[in-house]
């Protein structure tokens, strides 16, 4: 069992979230979904992301997601990137530098590992050139960062 287990606040759409975040990443799955009451209204969601435990809680309008959390997305690809990027921000807004916002307000970051290649290169001139290419953008884009940082591949 993983010891520590992210832990989201929902309005009232816990189960709806976790439904649309596994029909995303291979391998993840609800795991739970706990009911409470007469109606059996969802109370708890607990489910898997790429082999990550989450809990969602449906706890009312109280408090809501802030850019002080996201969930970082390595993407091994432009592909990937553009798939989840286009899924996620349906119903979202998107932000600056692989950021968004979900439909539900959750923050997360569409991150290239090119980009983390680029940003740490060797060559101080390189990494600099990419971060300011990133800095311009909202999607990442791996070409544009890479004839940026005159790297391309």
């Amino acid at each position: 069992m993983q010891k520590i287990t992210t832990y989201l606040w929902f309005d009232d759409q816990a189960e709806q979230a976790a439904t649309f975040y596994t029909s995303l990443f291979p391998g993840s799955s609800i795991l739970d979904v706990r009911r409470q009451g007469a109606d059996q209204t969802v109370l708890m969601v607990d489910f898997e992301l790429a082999g990550q435990r989450f809990l969602a809680l449906n706890g009312g309008p109280r408090f809501t997601f802030t850019e002080a959390v996201s969930l970082y997305v390595d993407c091994e690809s432009q592909d990937e990137v553009d798939e989840l990027w286009a899924k996620l921000t349906e119903g979202g807004e998107e932000s600056r530098c692989g950021w968004l916002k979900d439909r539900w307000g959750l923050s997360w970051q569409i991150i290239p590992r090119r980009l983390e290649e680029l940003l740490t290169h060797p060559d101080p001139d390189t990494a600099q050139r990419a971060m300011k290419a990133m800095l311009d953008m909202g999607k990442i884009d791996v070409s544009a960062l890479e004839a940026a940082a005159g790297q391309v591949t």
